[in-house]
C-alpha cells in the first residue's frame, strides 16, 4: 500500500468564524492554531499547509483568568539602546485589541516561513462586524 500525500492545492478549505466574547484567551489560541495548522482534519501533515480559515470576532472581550489582566506582560523593543518597552495585558487590550490573540495564536505555529504562512489564514477583528460573509464561514462553538 502506497503512502497518500495530499498536496496542497486539491485540498478543500473551509472558513470557520470564532465569537471570542468572554472567552479565554489561550483557550481560544490553541482551538484557532489547531484549525489553521490542520490538526482537525485525517490527512494532516506538519510540512504542509493544509487547514482552514479562521475569522475571530469580538476579540476586544477576550477575558483572562486570575490576576493576568494585571500581571501578563507584552515586551517589545524600539532597536536602540534601552528601548525595551512593556505594557501589561490591560494597556494592550485597550490599545490594540486584536494583538494579544495574534500573539498568542502565533506563539503556538510553527516558527520560520510555513508558520508565518498559516498565520495569515487567521483574520482577527475587534468589533461584530466582519468582511469576510461571502466565504459562508461555518460558526464554531467553544
Amino acid at each position: 500500500m502506497k503512502t497518500v500525500f495530499a498536496k496542497p492545492a486539491s485540498v478543500e478549505r473551509k472558513w470557520y468564524i470564532i465569537d471570542a466574547q468572554g472567552l479565554v484567551l489561550g483557550r481560544v489560541a490553541a482551538k484557532v492554531a489547531a484549525i489553521v495548522r490542520g490538526k482537525n482534519k485525517a490527512i494532516f501533515v506538519p510540512h504542509q499547509e493544509i487547514g482552514d480559515f479562521v475569522v475571530v470576532i469580538n476579540a476586544e472581550k477576550i477575558v483572562v483568568t486570575g490576576r493576568k489582566a494585571k500581571q501578563k506582560m507584552y515586551y517589545h523593543h524600539s532597536g536602540y539602546i534601552g528601548g525595551l518597552k512593556a505594557n501589561n495585558f490591560e494597556k494592550v487590550i485597550a490599545r490594540h485589541p486584536t494583538q494579544p490573540l495574534e500573539a498568542a495564536i502565533k506563539g503556538m505555529l510553527p516558527k520560520g516561513p510555513l508558520g508565518r504562512k498559516m498565520a495569515k489564514n487567521v483574520k482577527i477583528y475587534a468589533g461584530a462586524e466582519h468582511p469576510h460573509s461571502a466565504q459562508n464561514p461555518i460558526t464554531l462553538e467553544l
